[in-house]
């Protein structure tokens, strides 16, 4: 599957090097003309910057907030491209948004988290795509559905679109601190593992909802190979219309793309590769004794099965429940662990036990 997907640095006529993640950067939106070309010709300036992204149409969780300048907007990207030589990207929601954006010769497009989310507009997106080479960005949806991510690519790709990459710009989650939007990388390594043709960009800005996180994460998606960034630059951040907390200045994203360690750059000390050996054989012995004693916990989990669907007891018991939470969080701040990792490492532990007792309860009834 997508073997015809063209790389990201052979878009067009554009020359990007191979020794350099692609760099996407412009405001949340544009304002006004003068903020698109001021924030242009300093991003121009700083010489690494590939692409101006800026948002036109800005779909807001609630009514009444800066919904996007719309498609005048486009008129100032195409005069910024011709003053100042960046070609630009822009977000599309609907055919309507394709059709300005076409019109407009757009250089790219991408797809936000809430439009990945639901596939008749990935569909109606797809259509009005048809035919055309544009380049398409697909971030990933609100929620940690890697399915509905992969299911965008391959409505684009029947539609014949080659030119695809994704954004990974984090996930949705009831406590994400100390991020607006929870990582989640293990979403992107199975992307690349299902589709490894893809090019994958992250978008540091939406993760970190806030300035000073912004350079770490960035770093971070670096060391795991992704292609590209993806961030939000305004001339002055405190007076952006939207999004206000998360952007970076030039000046900024300056010194942050010149701290950037990449894979090129980077070689590990043959003495620092001896030592990390050193602690990956310690902690591979941890986690094969871990996988062990997870076993005799399911084999526990199996006679309990048993003794509940011979008792016709219930499954799940809430008490119990609450009370081993209680338990285990109770340990994890004795010993100095972060309470969130273990109560979640115990949700997936107790969701896969009581997956199997009711498999177990299910074969009994089979059997009668």
């Amino acid at each position: 599957m997508y073997s015809d997907i063209e790389n990201v640095r052979k878009w067009g006529s554009w020359n990007f090097s191979n020794s350099n993640p692609l760099i996407i950067a412009g405001p949340c939106s544009a304002e006004s003309e003068q903020q698109v070309l001021n924030t242009a010709k300093k991003l121009k300036a700083n010489g690494k910057v590939d692409i101006f992204r800026s948002g036109i149409w800005k779909p807001r969780t609630r009514p009444g907030q800066f919904e996007g300048i719309g498609h005048q907007a486009l008129e100032w990207l195409q005069n910024m491209r011709k003053e100042v030589g960046l070609p630009f990207v822009v977000e599309v929601a609907n055919s309507h948004h394709v059709e300005h954006a076409l019109a407009a010769s757009a250089d790219a497009l991408w797809i936000g988290a809430r439009t990945t989310v639901n596939p008749f507009y990935v569909q109606e997106i797809a259509e009005s795509l048809k035919g055309t080479k544009i380049p398409l960005l697909v971030k990933n949806p609100i929620h940690s559905d890697l399915g509905l991510w992969i299911g965008a690519f391959e409505r684009f790709d029947k539609s014949g679109i080659k030119n695809l990459a994704a954004v990974h710009r984090g996930f949705y989650a009831s406590n994400s601190a100390p991020y607006r939007n929870d990582p989640k990388w293990e979403i992107s390594f199975d992307l690349r593992r299902l589709a490894p043709e893809i090019p994958i960009i992250c978008d540091p800005s939406h993760i970190a909802g806030t300035s000073g996180l912004v350079e770490q994460i960035a770093q971070v998606a670096m060391d795991i190979q992704m292609d590209g960034l993806m961030i939000e630059v305004h001339p002055d951040p405190n007076q952006a219309l939207s999004d206000a907390e998360q952007q970076i200045t030039p000046k900024q994203l300056e010194s942050l793309l010149e701290s950037l360690t990449t894979k090129s750059k980077y070689v590990t000390p043959l003495e620092l590769q001896k030592l990390i050996s050193e602690q990956r054989k310690i902690l591979d012995n941890l986690d094969s004794r871990v996988v062990k004693l997870l076993e005799k916990r399911m084999k526990i989990v199996d006679e309990l099965g048993h003794i509940k669907a011979n008792n016709k007891a219930g499954i799940f018991q809430m008490e119990r429940w609450f009370d081993l939470l209680k338990q285990r969080g109770s340990q994890a701040r004795e010993l100095g662990l972060n309470e969130d990792f273990i109560n979640d490492l115990f949700q997936i532990i107790h969701k896969y036990s009581v997956e199997h007792q009711t498999g177990i309860y299910q074969g009994l009834r089979s059997d009668e």
